[in-house]
């Protein structure tokens, strides 16, 4: 079995990607209230500041930062999965292994995550974040897209409403670096 390691720094700021096991499915948006729920039960028990965030139909992207003192984010993540895998019916496509162990399959078992490392790498991955719908295809400005933190961006003065219009997508951010 594969060693997994995860850079567990203490009051760290990660950037995270998690996908739906089925790439094809619309569930995220579909129940978006069920795992916005989720986040707040996990939040309410183990608290952590949600810097940016998108969900798309079926994949998210995240930007965190942990308390001081606090690298637990495995423990939050296995944490919203399953709340938000309790909330949703039951009608996924399982295997027998799946059936037996208990196992829903929603999700794709891992997620990615990257620990940043300073600013610059900071605001690559926020950019990331917001401008995915439009990766995506699903929106042609972000804020066509309705489940981002870029409005709450927009609305702080972080971003003015026209970022990102029209232009391509932001250099040296997310995934490829």
């Amino acid at each position: 079995m594969p060693d997994y390691r995860r850079n567990r720094v203490a009051g760290g700021t990660f950037f995270f990607t998690a996908n739906l096991l089925d790439r094809r499915s619309g569930l995220l948006v579909e129940q978006i209230d069920a795992l916005r729920e989720a986040v707040r039960q996990v939040r309410a028990r183990t608290p952590f500041h949600i810097d940016a965030w998108v969900v798309l139909p079926d994949h998210m992207h995240c930007v965190w930062t942990l308390p001081k003192g606090d690298a637990d984010f495995p423990g939050r993540w296995r944490a919203i999965k399953k709340a938000f895998s309790k909330s949703v019916r039951i009608g996924e496509p399982r295997s027998p292994v799946m059936i037996r162990r208990g196992e829903r399959g929603i999700w794709q078992r891992r997620y990615w995550e990257h620990t940043i490392r300073d600013d610059r790498d900071f605001a690559g991955h926020v950019d990331y974040t917001h401008f995915n719908p439009v990766k995506h295809g699903l929106a042609e400005h972000p804020a066509e897209w309705p489940h981002s933190s870029f409005h709450r961006w927009v609305a702080g003065g972080l971003y003015p409403a026209g970022w990102m219009g029209g232009s391509g997508e932001p250099p040296e951010t997310g995934e490829r670096r």
